[in-house]
C-alpha cells in the first residue's frame, strides 16, 4: 500500500541574511528612515495653541492638524486624503516601479532598523550565519536575548507614538511610568508593539512577498518604459570568475558571478534572472554591483535602475527621461493636481462656522399673548476655530418675524452648543401651513464670518 502523499501549498520559508552594503542608494535609504522616523516620533511632542499640534482625539470627534480642526462633517477630506494617496502611488509606480517600497514603506523602513540592530548586535552577514548553526551556549543565548530586548523596546517606543496620535502623548507617558494605562491604551500598545516587532523582525520578507497587495497588483501600473531595477545581460553574459590572467584583448563579461547583488537583497532573489515581483526596488544590489566595477575596472551600470525599452534599444538618459512624459503618467499627472487643487482650495474657503437649525416636532405652532404665533428651534453652532466668539442671530422671511430670545450667544473654542430659539410672528402674518425662512449667525468680531440655514415656519391652519 501506497502511503500518503503530502503536498505543500506554501513554500518553507529560507532564512534571508541581508549583507550590508554601501553606496548612493544606501545613503538614500537611511536618509528616508531618518526622515520618516523623525515625523513619526517627533510630530506627537509638538505643540500648536497650547494642544498638541498633531491630535486624533476620537473620544470628542475631532482631529487637530496643526492650525486645522476638522470635524465628523469634514469626512470628505479624509476621503480626498485617500484619493491623492492613491493616485500618488499609481503616478510613482508607472514612472520609477516600487520605489515607495524600497526607500519609505513602513515595512522596509523598520525591517531596516531592526536589522542594523541585529547587525550590530550579531554581526555581519556570515557572523549571523554562523551564530543561528551554533549550538546552545551561553553566548549565543546572551546575543539573542540582547537583539530581542532591543527590539521589544523599539516595538514598545513605536506603539506608544501610535497611541500618542489618539490620546494626547504628553498625558499617556504620565500614565506611562505610573502604569496608569486604561484597557484601550494598553491594548493599542501592546498590539502596535506586536505587529512591529513580529513584522520587521521575524516575517521582514515575507510580508512584501506574500501579505502586501501592492506586489500583486503593481504590474497592472508598469509599462516597457517604467524605472526598475534592471540587470544588463548584453554587458553581463556569459558571467564567470574574473580571469586575471587573460590576455588584454580577450573579451570578457562584466559579471564575475560574486553574487553580492543576491547576498545583499533583503527578499533574496537573484536580479540577474529578470524582473520579479519580490522586488521592491530597493537597489541595494545596484550599490553592490557598482562598488565591485569599481574594483575590477569596469563601467558602473550593470544593475542599474532602467527601462525594458530603453535596455532593448539602448537608450540614453535623455531618452528615458523624455519617454517618463507618456500618457498614462500625464493623465496620473493631470488628475492628481486637480484632485489637490480642489482640495486646496476647499480648505482655504472652508468657513470655520457651522450650524444646524432642528425644528422642535413636538409644537407645530402655537398662540401665545398677543396674538402671536410662535414656532421653536434648536440652533447646533460649531465654532470650529480655536478661540471663544459670539455671534448674533438675525431672522428673515415672513414679515413681523422677530426673535424671543436673546440675539446673541458665546461658542467656546471647538465647541458645540445647542442654543434654543423661539421665533414669532404677528397673527395675521404669513400664510397658513409652512413658510419659509433664513436664519443667520454672524460672528460679531468678523462680519464676513457668516453662516446663514433655511428653515420652516408653521402657521397653524
Amino acid at each position: 500500500m501506497n502511503s500518503p502523499q503530502v503536498i505543500k501549498m506554501y513554500e518553507a520559508r529560507e532564512q534571508i541574511y541581508p549583507r550590508e552594503t554601501k553606496g548612493r542608494y544606501a545613503t538614500i535609504r537611511w536618509v528616508c528612515v531618518w526622515l520618516t522616523q523623525l515625523v513619526f516620533y517627533g510630530t506627537p511632542w509638538l505643540t500648536w495653541n497650547d494642544r498638541q499640534a498633531v491630535l486624533f482625539d476620537l473620544v470628542s470627534r475631532k482631529f487637530y492638524i496643526f492650525g486645522i480642526v476638522l470635524w465628523p462633517q469634514d469626512f470628505i477630506y479624509l476621503a480626498a486624503l485617500l484619493i491623492v494617496s492613491a493616485y500618488l502611488l499609481f503616478l510613482v509606480t508607472a514612472v520609477a516601479g516600487r520605489v515607495w517600497c524600497g526607500f519609505a514603506c513602513p515595512q522596509t523602513v523598520y525591517t531596516s532598523i531592526f536589522l542594523w540592530i541585529e547587525t550590530r548586535i550579531e554581526g555581519a552577514r556570515s557572523a549571523r550565519m554562523a551564530l543561528d548553526k551554533q549550538g546552545p551556549s551561553l553566548k549565543k543565548s546572551a546575543k539573542k536575548t540582547a537583539k530581542h530586548l532591543v527590539w521589544g523596546l523599539v516595538a514598545l517606543w513605536t506603539g506608544f507614538t501610535f497611541v500618542g496620535y489618539f490620546t494626547p502623548i504628553k498625558l499617556l507617558a504620565v500614565e506611562a511610568i505610573t502604569f496608569d494605562f486604561g484597557p484601550w491604551e494598553w491594548f493599542w500598545v501592546v498590539f502596535y508593539a506586536f505587529a512591529t516587532y513580529g513584522n520587521a523582525g521575524w516575517m521582514r520578507e515575507q510580508v512584501c512577498k506574500y501579505m502586501c497587495p501592492y506586489a500583486r497588483f503593481q504590474s497592472a501600473m508598469f509599462d516597457q518604459d517604467t524605472l526598475i531595477i534592471s540587470y544588463d545581460a548584453q554587458r553581463g553574459e556569459p558571467r564567470g570568475a574574473l580571469n586575471k590572467k587573460a590576455a588584454p584583448a580577450a573579451k570578457q563579461a562584466d559579471c564575475i558571478d560574486c553574487t553580492l547583488c543576491v547576498q545583499v537583497c533583503p527578499t533574496g532573489i537573484d536580479i540577474r534572472d529578470g524582473l520579479q515581483y519580490e522586488c521592491i526596488g530597493c537597489a541595494a544590489c545596484v550599490d553592490a554591483c557598482n562598488g565591485v566595477m569599481d574594483k575590477i575596472g569596469r563601467p558602473r551600470g550593470l544593475v542599474r535602475y532602467s527601462t525594458d525599452h530603453a535596455m532593448a534599444n539602448g537608450f540614453t538618459p535623455k531618452q528615458v527621461r523624455q519617454r517618463a512624459h507618456r500618457p498614462r503618467v500625464l493623465i496620473y499627472t493631470a488628475i492628481l493636481v486637480l484632485i489637490v487643487s480642489a482640495v486646496g482650495t476647499s480648505m482655504y474657503l472652508r468657513k470655520p462656522l457651522k450650524m444646524d437649525v432642528i425644528r422642535d416636532r413636538n409644537s407645530m405652532g402655537r398662540e401665545v399673548e398677543g396674538g402671536m404665533i410662535e414656532n421653536t428651534y434648536r440652533l447646533q453652532i460649531m465654532n470650529t476655530t480655536e478661540q471663544s466668539r459670539s455671534f448674533r442671530i438675525k431672522v428673515s422671511g415672513i414679515p413681523t418675524l422677530t426673535l424671543a430670545t436673546p440675539p446673541e450667544v458665546t461658542v467656546g473654542a471647538t465647541e458645540t452648543y445647542s442654543l434654543p430659539v423661539r421665533l414669532r410672528i404677528a397673527g395675521d402674518a404669513g400664510q397658513k401651513g409652512s413658510n419659509k425662512i433664513q436664519i443667520e449667525l454672524t460672528a460679531l468680531d468678523n462680519e464676513s464670518l457668516k453662516v446663514e440655514e433655511k428653515a420652516v415656519f408653521i402657521v397653524p391652519r
